[in-house]
This record gives structure tokens, sequence and C-alpha cells, in this order.
């Protein structure tokens, strides 16, 4: 299983000192974050792509490329690539220019985006997110996988003996999470292609994000991708530890008060609750996070947001050391105890590619050598 940290880059000012970082400094916080979860071990390092204050990562490709420079083993991932406003070409051109240079450390997370002005900034309306986000797929798909691809669509101009360069790396595309809180059509479609599914269940209870899941993993089946539990899963989660949890709760509770993405809501008590936010000691994040399994069943990627409201990056660096030296052990140990043999692992640029080689070696096996196999 896959355990790591996703990142919003919101410039957000810290309530405990009335100080906000500038867009320079948050920037490179992102990076020291990146290098320091492969430092403690971690598997994935995500971001999000937003182009509106108060966030920072409107070019995933450039952040990513330059931490892959830094980095030898994490995987990079986007915690969102906006599959509506992009336009798929560019899409395809830029991953894979950043497998290439991450030696294949890479895959993606597909979303609509949950700001509304986005869309006519980048040319589009809204009400065709869901039709933009099914066609702009369908298009990338073929950009990686065909040398050559005609195209005609709604949403753009007709491509005609068009090649995407460069090519994917080994001519094995970059793995594909389909993420989405509220969109069954998003489940749908990621079941369809037997991709990933990603639910950020951050502002979500338990039960709407089970339904959102045993949708996928029903549709999964049903498209002849594997039986329901080999369905590839992933869970978003928010965590801030101390050794005691008074402490926790009584440090974190200025910056979810004051988050511009959830603060001046509910109260940290109720959103605690109610969703996958755990503020306590590291013994509770391991209680709560090995709790998902029972209601989501077993599933391949477990990312946390840990460097949003404000937060220093001193303090993040703790919590990451936190991370990887008393809970993620822990995890590994435990949802591995549990997985059955035939629940896959998350796909990574090596299994991806081992699949690859071994399809092509059978597809050049004569029919006779198989019929002669089959009568041993």
């Amino acid at each position: 299983m896959q355990f790591g940290v996703f990142t919003v880059g919101d410039v957000t000012q810290d309530p405990t000192t009335g100080r906000t970082v500038s867009e320079a400094e948050r920037i490179k916080a992102m990076v020291a974050i990146a290098v320091k979860a492969e430092e403690v071990g971690l598997d994935v390092f995500a971001q999000g792509e937003h182009h509106n204050p108060p966030f920072v990562p409107s070019s995933p490709t450039t952040m990513l490329g330059f931490i892959a420079a830094q980095t030898s083993k994490i995987i990079l991932s986007t915690s969102t690539t906006l599959i509506t406003t992009n336009d798929p070409v560019k899409i395809a051109e830029d991953y894979a220019m950043l497998q290439h240079l991450a030696d294949g450390r890479v895959d993606l997370m597909m979303g609509r985006g949950n700001t509304g002005p986005v869309y006519p900034w980048f040319g589009q309306d809204i009400r065709n997110g869901i039709a933009l986000a099914v066609e702009n797929y369908a298009l990338l798909r073929r950009l990686w996988r065909e040398d050559v691809v005609d195209w005609e669509g709604k949403f753009r101009t007709p491509l005609q003996g068009f090649t995407s360069t460069p090519r994917p790396l080994d001519d094995v595309p970059p793995f594909v999470w389909h993420g989405s809180i509220r969109s069954p059509e998003i489940a749908e479609q990621a079941a369809y292609y037997g991709d990933g599914f990603f639910h950020n269940n951050i502002f979500w209870p338990i039960s709407h994000t089970k339904q959102m899941i045993d949708l996928y993993r029903r549709r999964f089946e049903h498209y002849g991708h594997g039986a329901a539990d080999q369905a590839i899963v992933g869970l978003g989660g928010q965590v801030f530890m101390r050794k005691n949890s008074q402490d926790a709760v009584k440090e974190f509770r200025p910056y979810f008060d004051n988050a511009p993405v959830y603060g001046h809501g509910p109260s940290l008590e109720d959103f605690t609750r109610e969703t996958p936010l755990t503020v306590g000691s590291p013994q509770q994040v391991i209680e709560r996070t090995l709790s998902f399994r029972e209601h989501f069943g077993d599933y391949q990627r477990q990312l946390f947001l840990m460097d949003h409201a404000g937060l220093p990056l001193k303090t993040v660096l703790e919590q990451l050391d936190i991370l990887g030296s008393e809970v993620v052990p822990v995890l590994r140990k435990e949802f591995e105890a549990k997985r059955p043999a035939q629940v896959p692992e998350a796909p990574t640029h090596a299994s991806l590619k081992a699949a690859a080689e071994q399809a092509r070696e059978l597809e050049t096996v004569s029919p006779e050598v198989v019929g002669l196999e089959g009568t041993r």
C-alpha cells in the first residue's frame, strides 16, 4: 500500500502570529515538504492545480519536474489535474515529458476542480464540466496509446495525423486516478477504463464516501477488469499529531478555525467526528486510518493533507517526521497483514511496464506454440 501527502498550496495567514508567507516562500516550502516526504520513507507526494488565490500551484509539471531533480524514489503525482480546462494535447505532452525526467515516477489524478470561475478563464463553461471530463480524457488516452491520432469532438478543434511528443516513457502511459468527491459519473468513468478512483473524502462523512467507492467497485467488475475487491482505490485524509492528544487539539484549533477551506464552519470536534480529519496522538491516527478498511475495503493509496491553513513549515516537517517514524510503519504492517492475496498493489511505472512487456511477449507467440503449450 502506498502512503503519502498531498498539498493544496494555499497561502494563508498564520492565525497565531499574523504572518503570511510570500508566494515564493510557499512554493519553496512545498519543495521542502516533498523532499522531506521521501526522506521519511513516504511513497507519494501529490500537489493540486489551482489558478486562483490563495493557492499557488498553477503549474504542477514545473513544480514536480523541479522536485524530480531533487528526489530519487518518491512517486510524483497530482492531487488534481484539471481535465476540464486543460487541453488534453498539452496534458499528454507535459506529463510524458515529466515521466522521462522523473524516470517514470509519475502518475496523475484527473479532476474537474471545485472553483466555478476557472472555466471561463480557460474558455469553457462549467455547465459542460462532466462532458468535458469525459471527452478530454478519452482523447488523452488515445494520445498516449496511439502514435498517430485522427480525432474530432465537441470541445476542441479536430486532430489530423497528430503525434504527441515525447511518447510516454517505455511506451507506458502514466497511471491515472480519477478524483471526485460527489460525481458518480466520474466513478463510472474510472471503472469503465479500469483506472484508479480516488475519493478525497476530507469534507465528507463515511456514508457518502462508501457509496461512491462501492459504485466504482461494482462498475469496475461490470466492465470486466476484475473482481470488485481488485479495483484500485485511493483515499484522502487530514491529520495533526502531537504526543499528547490534548496538545494536538490545542495547537491545531486556531489553524482549523481560520482555514480558507473549512474555517468558520463546523467546530473542530464536529468535523473530526463527521470526516476523516484526525487531530490527536499518533496512535489515534493509526487507529482511525486502519478503520477506513472496515468501511471501504482494501485499498491501495492513502494520502494525508498536512501543510494547509497557515501551518509553519517547521511544524509541517515535524508532522512528517512523526508520520514517517511512528505512523506509517505500523499502517504498512497492519494493512499488509490484512490484505488478501488477490487484491493488487497500486500500479507503478515498473509494474505497468512489466505487464506491457508480458502482453507483447504473448502477442508474439505463434498459435502453434500456444497449442503445443496447451497439450503439456
